[in-house]
């Protein structure tokens, strides 16, 4: 017990507090760049594609914006996030009260994604995606 106490009291110790909210470019491109190959997934259900943006959604705090195009198209969406939740214990959250972390197209019809994020510093992160790397079966 004595043991277990000051274990978590020395972590306390050493752990800034800047470091849980996750809400900065600084803080969120490390992990996103290291996650870059899940920013997305697609899943055929119900009759539709569902494009998820799950992973980069759940580190949105520092991201002005997320767009992307399907298919090599030279259209460009843009993806619109759930706020982030300043000055609360998890900033990134979901509350999913109004907003999805996916958008809805024919089935069959996504071979390829690219996505492009924007961060609050105003740098930019690309990466495209084929079907078969991100599909969820």
């Amino acid at each position: 017990m004595i043991r277990t106490s000051l274990a978590v009291l020395l972590l306390a110790i050493a752990t800034p507090t800047w470091a849980a909210n996750f809400t900065t470019a600084a803080e969120v491109k490390p992990i996103l760049d290291a996650t870059k190959s899940s920013w997305v997934a697609i899943r055929k259900l119900n009759g539709q594609d569902l494009l998820y943006f799950t992973q980069i959604e759940s580190w949105r705090c520092g991201l002005t914006q997320i767009t992307f195009r399907v298919n090599g198209a030279p259209e460009t969406y843009n993806k619109f996030m759930e706020p982030c939740y300043e000055g609360t214990p998890a900033p990134n959250a979901f509350r999913l009260d109004s907003h999805l972390p996916y958008v809805t197209f024919q089935p069959d019809s996504l071979t390829s994604v690219e996505v492009t994020l924007t961060y609050e510093d105003g740098t930019t992160d690309t990466a495209t995606f084929q079907r078969s790397e991100i599909e969820l079966q």
